[in-house]
């Protein structure tokens, strides 16, 4: 029998085997570092864009922030112009609430009440005066607790005396509808 032998044949075909595994894990390898970068150059871009958008934000929320400190300035100009405006408003109204009161106090003296002494002190008005006898006085007090804006009236004091008879008296007046006249 003859012998042959294969094994230069089996080396030549075993290298090229390796060979060949060698260049597929080479271009496997290839493969996964390009996936690798361009992964990686995708998530950079993606990151960038990102960061782009944060930016933007950034810029947009500092300009809202702007805007809501300037729309809160001006909210708080507008609640001093307000009450700029009732303090304006409260002195125009005081300053003509002496004389609406005078004015009503002449039309409330009924006949027999004569008024010696007026004094305001606020919104109150102290009121000495005599009159001819009580019902007139409390003809006085009622009229002034009837006529407009509201007026809390207390007796202070009455007492008989004079010439003639006449009963002097003290009254307090306020104006309100709640409020009583205070001493």
């Amino acid at each position: 029998m003859t012998r042959i032998n294969l094994l230069p044949w089996r080396q030549a075909l075993a290298e090229r085997r390796r060979k060949y595994f060698l260049m597929l894990l080479l271009a496997f390898a290839c493969l996964a570092l390009a996936a690798v970068w361009l992964a990686d150059q995708v998530i950079d871009q993606a990151i960038d864009r990102q960061v782009t958008r944060n930016t933007r934000l950034g810029e947009n929320v500092a300009a809202q922030d702007s805007r809501i400190r300037t729309i809160d300035d001006l909210q708080e100009r507008s609640q001093q112009l307000a009450e700029r405006m009732k303090v304006v408003q409260d002195l125009h109204d005081a300053r003509s609430s002496g004389t609406r009161l005078f004015d009503q106090l002449a039309r409330s003296v009924p006949e027999g009440v004569h008024l010696h002494e007026v004094v305001a002190n606020g919104d109150t008005i102290s009121i000495r005066g005599s009159a001819e006898s009580n019902q007139d006085i409390a003809r006085l007090m009622r009229r002034l607790e009837a006529s407009q804006g509201g007026h809390a009236t207390r007796l202070q004091r009455v007492r008989a005396e004079g010439e003639r008879g006449d009963n002097e008296f003290q009254l307090m007046v306020r104006q309100g509808e709640t409020s009583e006249a205070q001493p």
